[in-house]
Parts: C-alpha cells; sequence; structure tokens
C-alpha cells in the first residue's frame, strides 16, 4: 500500500478539533492493512508543546525546521491564525509548495493566504471569516458557501467538524470508498457530507431583522415555503411598498428577499428528503418548488447534485411517509 505522510502544523492558539478531527481520520486508515498508509507526525516552530485556543495542550512531534517534506501537509485554523508569527508564514511560504497535497481546515486558509499560496485559487473557510479572507486577499477566490473546496492538489474546509468531512473525502480518493466508510463508522460519522453542502441554515446565513413587520415576514417564509412569497405578496404582509420591503428587507437582513425564499425552499426540501419517505413529486410541491423539475434546477445550482442522488446519500433508513 501506498504511504501518504502527512505533516501537521501546530501553533499556539489553534482549534484543536482542526487537529484531531482529520488526524483521527488519517489514523483509522490504519487498521485497513498491514502498512498505515497515512503515517502521522505534528511539527510546531521550535518543536515545543503548544497551547489550543481552548486551553489543551498538544505536543508535537518535531520542529517544522527538522521535518521531513510530506505528501499531505494540513494547517489547521484557530485564534492563533488572526496574528500569526511571521516564523510560521515564512516557513509556510517556502516548504508548502513542496507538499504534493495541500490541505487547511477553517482558518488555517488564511495563513496560506498570508503566505502567498491561495492567489487564483478557489478556497473556502469557516463562514465567518469568508468576508475577512476575501478582503484581504482580492486575488483569493473565496466561496463562502460548501464546506470543503478541492482545487487542484489544495483542498481547503470550512470550521471545525468539516475538516472531518474532508479527510474522509481525501481517504476515499486515496483508498477507495470502502475505506472511507469503514472509517467513518468507527468514528460514527456520515460518509459522508458532500463538499458542496451549505455551511449553515437559511436562518443563520442571514440576520435577523430589527424591526417586526420584516422579522414578521422571515418567520412567515420558514413557516409557508410553499406559500405565494412574490415580492409583492411579501411586502403586502409587511404593509410596504414592494420596492421599500426589498431594500428594507436587504438592508437588515444581509440578503434580498429572493435569495433568502431559495434558501429556506432548498432547506425545507432538504430536511424532506432526509427525514421523509415522501415522493420527489410531493417534496417539490410542500417546498414551494411546484414541479420537480424545477427542484432539480435548484439543488444541481446549489448542491451540486440532483434530488433524487441528495437522498439516497442522506436519507434515514425507515422513517415512515407522512
Amino acid at each position: 500500500m501506498t504511504q501518504r505522510p502527512v505533516l501537521v502544523v501546530l501553533f499556539d492558539g489553534v482549534q484543536s478539533l482542526d487537529v484531531t478531527g482529520p488526524v483521527e481520520v488519517f489514523a483509522g486508515a490504519a487498521h485497513l492493512g498491514p502498512v498505515p498508509p497515512y503515517p502521522i507526525r505534528t511539527a510546531s516552530l521550535d518543536g515545543a508543546p503548544v497551547r489550543t485556543q481552548s486551553g489543551l495542550r498538544l505536543a508535537a512531534d518535531t520542529s517544522l525546521t527538522d521535518a521531513e517534506p510530506p505528501h499531505t501537509l494540513l494547517v489547521p485554523g484557530g485564534e492563533g491564525t488572526r496574528d500569526p508569527d511571521p516564523r510560521l508564514v515564512d516557513w509556510l511560504r517556502v516548504h508548502a509548495p513542496r507538499a504534493e497535497r495541500l490541505v487547511s481546515v477553517c482558518t488555517g486558509a488564511v495563513l496560506l493566504a498570508e503566505a502567498g499560496l491561495l492567489d487564483g485559487r478557489r478556497v473556502t473557510t469557516h463562514w465567518a471569516f469568508c468576508d475577512h479572507l476575501a478582503r484581504d486577499h482580492p486575488a483569493v477566490e473565496v466561496d463562502p458557501d460548501p464546506i470543503f473546496v478541492r482545487d487542484g492538489n489544495l483542498a481547503t474546509s470550512a470550521g471545525v467538524t468539516a475538516g472531518i468531512d474532508l479527510a474522509l473525502a481525501l481517504v476515499e480518493e486515496d483508498l477507495g470508498r470502502d475505506a472511507a466508510l469503514t472509517i467513518a463508522r468507527h468514528l460514527v460519522v456520515f460518509l459522508r457530507r458532500p463538499g458542496n453542502q451549505a455551511q449553515f441554515s437559511a436562518q443563520l446565513a442571514a440576520q435577523t431583522a430589527r424591526r417586526e413587520p420584516l422579522r414578521e415576514v422571515q418567520q412567515f417564509i420558514t413557516e409557508h415555503p410553499a406559500a405565494d412569497l412574490s415580492i409583492e405578496s411579501l411586502a403586502a404582509r409587511a404593509r410596504l411598498s414592494p420596492r421599500h420591503f426589498a431594500r428594507a428587507f436587504q438592508a437588515e437582513t444581509g440578503t434580498t428577499p429572493g435569495r433568502y425564499v431559495d434558501r429556506v425552499r432548498l432547506e425545507h426540501a432538504r430536511r424532506l428528503l432526509e427525514d421523509t419517505g415522501d415522493g420527489v413529486q410531493e417534496v417539490a410541491r410542500a417546498a414551494g418548488y411546484g414541479t420537480p423539475e424545477a427542484m432539480r434546477r435548484a439543488f444541481v445550482k446549489a448542491l451540486g447534485t440532483a434530488p433524487a442522488e441528495y437522498r439516497r446519500r442522506f436519507h434515514a433508513p425507515h422513517v415512515p411517509s407522512h
């Protein structure tokens, strides 16, 4: 079995789950055969232990200076990326391109961007830092929605547990689906959330409006995705003109009414596909799409997969129909 050594970069203020999540996935592959496919080492700047942002201490196997060039270099995130040690950024600038595969978890992407390694690349990071990354590094194509993104030999993921999804995807790519499924079962996690699955729900994605009529409209959309949710209808409910309503809604929620409706309908359809045995036509009608084809187009555009394939991956077994 081909070995793909993994080197995990450690620093003070690292998010511990960004380290241990992927490490447990790669380490789980050691049980698949006589030769561990992912020899794992951790390295800090001076080889000294680091304190994570939660206060845990992690011991490094070696210093970054003494570390052998790995197949996969994994750069985790955490509060320590906000004001990183310049020596760490310099080390990444010189040594990260030598890895065959470069992986970041959460705000580890910020460190790679600071090192100039993400220019012209499509990446993601924790949703709360996507705007920051895009603003500070305009040459980087930041996609805030997916839980992980692949761009050639570069793989970046969203926050915390998304690193597990990305690691499982890499194992599936390297060793096959059965190997990744075995590890996922051992860790009691799904195999696997697709990389284009959204990081957060419609309600979390948008701010809550300050004014009561707009908050009521948001609540109505969430509870009645199959209703008439046109601008005109929603504006009447808020007792505003359509033009004034559209401007006020975007100003207070950070998104347009149309995008908010799209997110809510997609999320509702996903839940029905995951949790019920309702037919695709019934789901499309309940989620406000009207037709299965309209729902299929929405799924392919937002998630890169059709409703039937989404259900195959995520449907909970033995769930009775409504």
